[in-house]
């Protein structure tokens, strides 16, 4: 029988985003390439730390099973090979199992998400992550500068989405920035019964819905919308989720409240925003990543 990844969730991730490569980053940046390759043979046997998405990717493979694989992680990474031997040998020592993975020395590596089915692409790459939005993937630029994950709901993957242009279409937030925060109301309120267009991690959330359907019952997920929206707009957002038959655990309604810390008490492993000022003081309180999707970040 061929191998397969169907009915898998598959994470494709990038080195930075899993471990803290943040020391050997700044030697490949300045140019030596060389130097940094010869740095990651020296630490071949040096474990990485545990990086911003670490908590995520860990949590989310102990849906995984003996006789039930449920989940897969992928490196896809700029890497070069023999960096890749130090990826592989810091996932074993920090009790991560990973088997497969793409290194492109320097290239462009969101083309294979195609060949992976991929589900989600974090990477620390911003102009990787823009690919992979562009050609349809839900992907988010991992924020190095965040803080850890907490450690106080060890058998619960926890994340949170923004709503409009990550989990919802980005409709709404053009209205509110052409014609303001009344028009923006207005049009929600006359639109509730309709649902909302998908947005880029709709896919996501179904593909994280299946998986605890399917799941075990050592790990759960629990996930939250957190959204600048207010009532009465919030009754749209509430209405769509009900028509993709897709359940949140917690909606935060916050009407412009600063999010981050909304999401400090939910403490969750990892949140998808794609505004940069909300995910930059969300990265304050929790591992963050910036969805460059919707019209907030348009070319100007």
């Amino acid at each position: 029988m061929a191998v397969t990844l169907d009915n898998k969730l598959v994470v494709a991730i990038s080195s930075r985003a899993l471990f803290n490569f943040e020391e050997e980053n700044a030697l490949f940046e300045s140019g030596e390439a060389k130097a940094y390759m010869e740095l990651q043979l020296q630490r071949l046997d040096l474990p990485a730390r545990p990086g911003i998405a670490f908590s995520l990717i860990k949590k989310l493979l102990a849906f995984n099973e003996p006789d039930a694989q449920r989940v897969e992680v992928v490196i896809l990474s700029r890497n070069d090979p023999v960096s890749g031997m130090r990826i592989f040998r810091s996932g074993l020592a920090n009790e991560i199992k990973l088997q497969r993975g793409v290194f492109t020395q320097g290239r462009p590596p969101f083309r294979y998400l195609k060949p992976l089915g991929a589900h989600l692409f974090l990477s620390a790459n911003a102009e990787d992550v823009r690919e992979a939005l562009a050609a349809g993937f839900p992907a988010a630029r991992v924020l190095t500068e965040s803080v850890l994950a907490g450690s106080n709901y060890p058998h619960e993957v926890r994340i949170a989405f923004d709503g409009d242009a990550v989990l919802f279409s980005d409709e709404a937030e053009r209205v509110y920035q052409d014609q303001g925060l009344d028009a923006f109301q207005q049009h929600e309120s006359s639109k509730a019964a309709m649902p909302l267009p998908e947005g880029p991690f709709k896919p996501l959330l179904a593909a994280l819905h299946r998986l605890q359907q399917a799941g075990t019952p050592q790990m759960r997920i629990r996930t939250a919308l957190v959204t600048a929206r207010s009532a009465p707009a919030h009754e749209r957002a509430i209405r769509t989720l009900m028509q993709w038959d897709i359940h949140v655990d917690e909606a935060m309604f916050l009407g412009g409240l600063p999010k981050g810390e909304f999401l400090k008490e939910f403490e969750p492993d990892f949140f998808f925003d794609d505004q940069t000022g909300h995910v930059n003081h969300a990265a304050r309180h929790v591992p963050s990543g910036h969805v460059a999707s919707g019209i907030s970040n348009a070319s100007p």
